[in-house]
This record gives structure tokens, C-alpha cells and sequence, in this order.
């Protein structure tokens, strides 16, 4: 069998339906097999970085790897921002590049490059992959592949690599079955360490969850949520782990860090034990001082040793796959009885209504906080949102209502702009062209704006929402707290263009608003009978100096926060 040939038919035996790809010289022979040999969609992307994006969202949507090819040299390297996230985000993914053939390679001769575009691709993503492999023997194929697809899957899920020489993709192989099936891992008994916390949980006033992008890698939402309802504990989310809860849930109390809810914050310091679920608890999480954090009995569910005791020390370490945890416990907590915590959900419900996330900004104009909340209202035939970076990614977190068959997703450890649109992409298609909704500013938005064409060609019915301020805000909110107001390259120097036109430009129905009276009529539009299933662009024009609030006033504990507590150091944005 011609080895290409073997790769898509092993694509498509393992249940993947679709690939996302940039052509170029050193692929064709693999789109060639895909489009020959199986069924399995292929999403042309104007972009790598877009091609690598839209394999993490279907992945996220699937919980299969996401399959992104590229050509040698510029296709492979423009690769590497998506394979990162997916690294960072401990999201499933099989990255495949084309390399120049095995006789071009320069080997071990000292100099630069000896074929056209030969770059050595492998050990620039080594350090954010789980495997990188160059694969120079064809006879390697089905083994590596195999091994690719279990490493992206098992423990902490995320990407490899595999850079595949052209000659080598044209080789002929001898045959090998594939195997279809899933791998299984061994179960671990873990009764010591639930038993153990079961005490801890009975013994406590003021319990609290901290949940994270965890218990979707290890798919366990169903399982997460009966841990909770056993329990009957409140749950404080991170940014990766806001939908593990629907926003009406009685045991949700809000999002936590930087830029978190300010009651859920002051929660968190509140609480007199946090089992922490898939969740590295990072500074992003907890802010600079973990002291406060650490006067209480914390317990660390995590599949890496060294993510537990790393920055917030004094944790009780179970080190385990959520998939082996939770399962185990609802077993046991099923014939045991836990207190309600009523007194204790009262006081977390009157710090809510003590600092609504609506009254943190006086805005000249719209409030973003009321527009995220008018958005989800308007939106249930959404299947999730997609939220870019900065302060619009923030405002999302802090007020969309998410219900309990609704996703969001975002770009968490790497914070790449740019993320959302392609990531739509992959996730509506994994979902079979069903509805979802980008959250954008307009700086991420012209970070990868070719993809609009990718929507209109595939007719993809994603709703864009770009909120325009005309500067790079949170870039820009941190000039004014650290630089006196001096705003090179966010609003000095920076300039967006006119998304309604834009979009127009790409033939997708486009409106703006600027006035808060506007936005309930615009967005119950986008899913009217007319537009349902079509690509609809929003521009909704927000004040350039609109903060992000609240904000970790940094140096401080987490519960101290901005605009009434002050900085003690200079933070990263």
C-alpha cells in the first residue's frame, strides 16, 4: 500500500471525519490519498496558524485529536502557535508536515539547508509537543501512527508531531491492519485518597471546587457533574473550565482569577478546604501571593506529579486521571449522606449580589458586561462560544450565561490572538455545521480575518461578534495603570477598519451598533428565520478607555482587587 495512502485510511478508521490543511508542494500526496481513498472532509484554511486552531476546536468538540497537515519550511513553522495551545490547553492533536525528500535532507553535513524549504520542524516543536517525530523510513508509518494517536490521547491529552519526508509519503508499505479501537488503561484503586477526603469534606463549613479544563480532557463532564450533586459543594471555575456548570446551577458560584468575578474571588479566600479538579491552579488563577491560599486544606486532584505542590505548596497530592478519580468517588459518595452547606451558599449568594459584574464599569457607552448577558439570553440555540483574547475574552468570562449544553472555549496558557475564528471553524464542523457564536475584539479579528472566506465557502452558520474599541484594551488599560497614559502601538500608532464593510466584502450579513438600547433586537435577529443558518457579523462599537474590572491589584491576594485596591508591583497583562 502506497504509505499515504495508509495514513488517511488510518485517519479515517480512528473515527476522525474530517482534516484541516494549507496545500503546498509536500503534501499533495497525503490530500491526494484523503480525497482518494476515504470520505474524510478536507477544510482548505487560508492560513497554517488558522489550519492548526480549527484542529484544536473540533478536537475540544470531538475529544478525538484534531488533524492539521502543512507543507515544509514556512507551512510547518506557521504551524507552531496552534500546536502550542493545544500543548498548553491539554488539547488532543496529530500535527503532519510534509519534509523535503530523504536525499535533500542537509543530515549532518554544517550547513543551513540543502533542499528547497527543508527546515527542521521537529525539534522547534519538541518542546511543545508531547512526541515530535521525523518519520525518514516508510516502514515506520503504522507504528509511529499508532503511537501518535495514543500519546495525544492518554494522561494529560495534547499534541505530536510528525514530519513526514515527501519520498516517504509515496513509498510503498506492506500491509498492516489498523486497529479502530480506542486503547485502555489500567485502572487504579484510589479508595485511601477519596476515604481521606470524604473526612475532610464532612469536617468542613465553607468547601469549595475549583474546576478546570481537566475535566473536559479527561471527558467527565457527566461524572463531574454527579460529583458535585452528591457532594452538594459550591464550584468556582478557571477561565478553561466556565461551562463544567450551567450558569443557573445552584453550586455555581462564578469564575476565579486575574479578571475573575469579584464575590467568587472573595470566596476563594473565604473557604476552609478547595479540592482542586483538573485545574494547575497558575498565577493567572491565584495571583502572586499563594500564602493566603495555602491556610487551608487543599487537595489536588492531577494526572502530573509535577503540577501538584508546585506553586501553592501544602496541598494533599492524589495523583490520578480524573478519569480513574471520579468515577471511583461517585461510587462511594453514593451511599454516604454530606451536608447541604445552605449557610455557607447564602454568604457566597450575598457577596454576588453585594458585587454584581454589571456595576464593576460606569462605561461611557455600552456595557460589555450587560452586552455578554443580553448575548446568552438571545443566543440559546447556540452550541457554545468561542472567546479570543483580551478584554473581551474577560468580559465573556465574567457574565455569558452558560447553560448546560453549551460550550466555551477559549485560548488559556498561550493566550493567542487570533484563536477564535479558526477554532469556530473546527468546532461548528465537528459538530455538523450546527450554530456557534465568536466573541472577538478587533484586534484578534484582524489577526486571522482571512478566514471569513473559509466560513462563506463551507457555509458555516457562526455568529460573529467583534467588539470594537479601536485600541488594544487590555494592553492599553495596562499603559494607563503603569505608563502614564502613554499608549504606543494600542491606540498611538493602531488603527481597525470597518468590520460591517468588511464583512460585506466577503458577502456575510453584517450590522453595527453603538447604543446598549440596540443590542437585544440585533442579536435575536442573527437567529431569525433569515440568518439561522447563515454566517452573521455583529461590530459592536464600545468607548476606547472601557476597562476590564474587577482586576487583581497585583502583589495582593486574590480577593483584593482593582479599582479599590492599588497595585503593589508591576504584573504581566
Amino acid at each position: 500500500m502506497k504509505a499515504s495512502d495508509y495514513i488517511a485510511r488510518f485517519i479515517d478508521q480512528k473515527g476522525i471525519d474530517t482534516v484541516f490543511e494549507l496545500s503546498g508542494g509536500m503534501i499533495t500526496h497525503l490530500l491526494d490519498s484523503l480525497n482518494q481513498t476515504t470520505r474524510i472532509r478536507i477544510v482548505s484554511m487560508h492560513h497554517e496558524q488558522a489550519a492548526a486552531f480549527a484542529a484544536d476546536g473540533y478536537a475540544r468538540v470531538k475529544g478525538l485529536p484534531g488533524i492539521a497537515l502543512a507543507t515544509s519550511g514556512p507551512g510547518a513553522t506557521n504551524l507552531l502557535t496552534g500546536i502550542g495551545n493545544c500543548y498548553f490547553d491539554s488539547v488532543p492533536a496529530i500535527f503532519i508536515t510534509g519534509q523535503v525528500n530523504r536525499h535533500e535532507q542537509k543530515g549532518t553535513r554544517a550547513i543551513r539547508q540543502l533542499g528547497f524549504q527543508e527546515t527542521d520542524i521537529v525539534s522547534m516543536a519538541r518542546p511543545i509537543t508531547k512526541a515530535a517525530y521525523l518519520v525518514n523510513n516508510p516502514e515506520d508509518i503504522p507504528s509511529m501512527l499508532e503511537e501518535a494517536f495514543d500519546t495525544a490521547m492518554e494522561g494529560r491529552p495534547g499534541p505530536v508531531l510528525l514530519d513526514i519526508p515527501m519520498d516517504v509519503q509515496r513509498a510503498q508499505i506492506s500491509g498492516v491492519e489498523i486497529n479502530a479501537e480506542l486503547k485502555r488503561y489500567a485502572d487504579i484503586d484510589l479508595t485511601p485518597s477519596i476515604m481521606h477526603l470524604v473526612q475532610e469534606i464532612k469536617k468542613s463549613q465553607k468547601p469549595l471546587i475549583l474546576a478546570g479544563r481537566g475535566v473536559h480532557a479527561a471527558q467527565m463532564i457527566s461524572q463531574f457533574r454527579d460529583f458535585v450533586s452528591l457532594t452538594n459543594i459550591p464550584v468556582i471555575t478557571t477561565l478553561l473550565g466556565l461551562d463544567v456548570l450551567s450558569y443557573d446551577d445552584i453550586n455555581r458560584v462564578g469564575f476565579i482569577g486575574s479578571y475573575g468575578n469579584r464575590w467568587a474571588n472573595i470566596a476563594f479566600g473565604d473557604c476552609d478546604l478547595l479540592i482542586v479538579l483538573g485545574s494547575r491552579l497558575d498565577i493567572r488563577q491565584t495571583g502572586a501571593d499563594t500564602g493566603f491560599i495555602e491556610k487551608r486544606v487543599i487537595f489536588h486532584v492531577d494526572c502530573e506529579q509535577g503540577e501538584i505542590n508546585n506553586r501553592v505548596t501544602g496541598c494533599i497530592p492524589i495523583l490520578a486521571n480524573l478519569k480513574d478519580f471520579l468515577p471511583q468517588f461517585n461510587e462511594i459518595a453514593n451511599q454516604l449522606h454530606f451536608s447541604s452547606h445552605d449557610k455557607w451558599k447564602e454568604n457566597i449568594a450575598a457577596l454576588k449580589s453585594k458585587w454584581p459584574d454589571t456595576a464593576e464599569l460606569n462605561p461611557a457607552g455600552i456595557n460589555p458586561n450587560k452586552l455578554m448577558h443580553i448575548l446568552s439570553r438571545t443566543s440559546s440555540k447556540t452550541c457554545g462560544y468561542l472567546a479570543d483574547v483580551g478584554s473581551h475574552q474577560m468580559w465573556s468570562a465574567q457574565s455569558l450565561e452558560i447553560n448546560n449544553d453549551q460550550f466555551f472555549f477559549t485560548s488559556g496558557g498561550m493566550g493567542a490572538m487570533g484563536f477564535a475564528l479558526p477554532a469556530a471553524i473546527g468546532a461548528c464542523i465537528a459538530l455538523g455545521n450546527k450554530p456557534v457564536v465568536v466573541i472577538l475584539g478587533d484586534g484578534c479579528m484582524q489577526l486571522n480575518i482571512q478566514e471569513l472566506q473559509t466560513i462563506v465557502r463551507n457555509k458555516l452558520p457562526i455568529k460573529i461578534i467583534v467588539l470594537n474599541n479601536k485600541t488594544l484594551g487590555m494592553i492599553r488599560q495596562f499603559q494607563d495603570s503603569y505608563f502614564d497614559s502613554r499608549y504606543q502601538s494600542t491606540y498611538w500608532g493602531y488603527d481597525t477598519p470597518d468590520f460591517e464593510k468588511v464583512a460585506t466584502a466577503y458577502n456575510i450579513t453584517s450590522k453595527t451598533i453603538g447604543h446598549e438600547n440596540e443590542m437585544e433586537e440585533t442579536f435575536l435577529s442573527i437567529w431569525d428565520n433569515k440568518h439561522a443558518d447563515l454566517p452573521v457579523l455583529v461590530q459592536v462599537m464600545i468607548d476606547s478607555h472601557t476597562n476590564t474590572y474587577p482586576k487583581i491589584a497585583f502583589g495582593r491576594p486574590i480577593t483584593e482587587m482593582e479599582p479599590m485596591a492599588k497595585p503593589l508591583g508591576m504584573e504581566s497583562t
